[in-house]
């Protein structure tokens, strides 16, 4: 991962920290950045708050998700309902919450012109489901970029969306991108929720590592049912996530991850 893609996640980073400030601070901060607040909408109906900017040439939808680790957990509800428009099985509260900013920003978007989606923790997911719709409704969808995202479809939608542009940025002991837990025997099912795009794990100091598919998914084998501890909501927190790509910027060293899983008596790594 070179230092151009890193300076892209920072930038996705730091929109999806300024969505959590209050809407009056919103324009400042992006001013502060030398960007735009083309439009700024909180929709009353799925509680979504997002902001539309334009970044070199490119249209950016940045979606407020929710800070506190703890309460993405309790309220999850895991049940895949299909969803018409995409035609895959899709969480429904994620959806109802996309597919609200999809209605309320599409007379503003070009199709000329490329389009990113960016959020942290529930945001993040929002942010993959409108991709989706952005994608298959002809839009010129160059990069999703998201931080601490739960999963939001299963096997099958992954699969119907391989090509997505997504990159999911994790912390090792961020548990919201492992939830709901996964059984080592499930990994054959269908029907069980499974995560799109490049996983990059944010190690300490100048590391990183990479994993996709069924590496990435073996992670989730580790989540107990129990709430997080602090140690898991600190690597929630989207301050922790921009902390840890700061000291990457200069200089980035990537490293195998190591699962540290055991299965049948076989070291997984």
């Amino acid at each position: 991962m070179g230092h151009t893609k890193l300076n892209h996640i920072k930038q996705a980073a730091q929109l999806s920290h300024i969505a959590y400030s209050q809407p009056q601070e919103i324009e400042a901060q992006l001013k502060g950045l030398n960007l735009p607040l083309t439009k700024h909408d909180v929709l009353a109906g799925p509680e979504v708050s997002y902001f539309l900017t334009q970044l070199d040439g490119v249209q950016v939808i940045a979606i407020r998700g929710t800070a506190n680790a703890q309460n993405v957990l309790v309220d999850l509800d895991i049940s895949l309902k299909n969803d018409n428009a995409l035609g895959i099985q899709v969480h429904q509260g994620f959806a109802i919450s996309a597919a609200a900013v999809y209605e309320d920003v599409k007379s503003l978007l070009n199709k000329q012109q490329p389009i990113e989606t960016t959020g942290h923790s529930l945001g993040g997911a929002v942010a993959v489901l409108l991709g989706m719709y952005l994608q298959k409704d002809g839009y010129n969808l160059q990069a999703i970029t998201t931080f601490g995202q739960p999963k939001v479809t299963n096997v099958q939608g992954t699969r119907q969306f391989s090509e997505l542009p997504l990159t999911r940025v994790v912390t090792p002991k961020d548990i919201v991108p492992l939830v709901p837990p996964l059984s080592p025997m499930q990994i054959k099912e269908l029907d069980i929720y499974w995560h799109n795009g490049i996983e990059v794990i944010l190690l300490k100091g100048q590391e990183y590592s990479l994993t996709s598919g069924l590496k990435s998914m073996m992670r989730a084998t580790k989540v107990a049912s129990a709430l997080p501890d602090e140690r898991n909501l600190h690597a929630h927190k989207m301050s922790t996530y921009l902390q840890l790509i700061n000291e990457k910027l200069k200089s980035s060293k990537q490293v195998p991850y190591k699962m540290g899983i055991n299965l049948f008596g076989l070291s997984i790594d």
